[in-house]
């Protein structure tokens, strides 16, 4: 089940579309352009991204902080923690 759940994960990050990270954003309380949010689906949709290990996911997070900026980057890595740990999956994660 886990793997299923990891390629599921893995999947909507690559399909993640500009006007949802907008829409993530303000739901979230990140502050980001149009633009950025463009960067941000590129880098997704164009490399390949582990989410499921510490350095997959420091990897993601460096790349999206030359996309937007460190704080932006530390928010998302601190909602990225609270999205696991609310749905009980910290099990998935390295």
């Amino acid at each position: 089940m886990s793997f299923f759940i990891k390629q599921m994960i893995t999947a909507k990050l690559k399909q993640l579309t500009p006007s949802e990270l907008l829409t993530y954003g303000k739901q979230y309380g990140f502050s980001i352009t149009h633009d950025e949010a463009v960067s941000i689906a590129n880098y997704l949709q164009t490399h390949s991204v582990d989410p499921f290990t510490e350095n997959g996911r420091q990897s993601m997070l460096q790349a999206l902080a030359k996309r937007t900026n460190t704080e932006t980057a530390k928010k998302a890595q601190k909602l990225f923690r609270e999205l696991i740990t609310t749905y009980g999956l910290d099990h998935l994660f390295e």
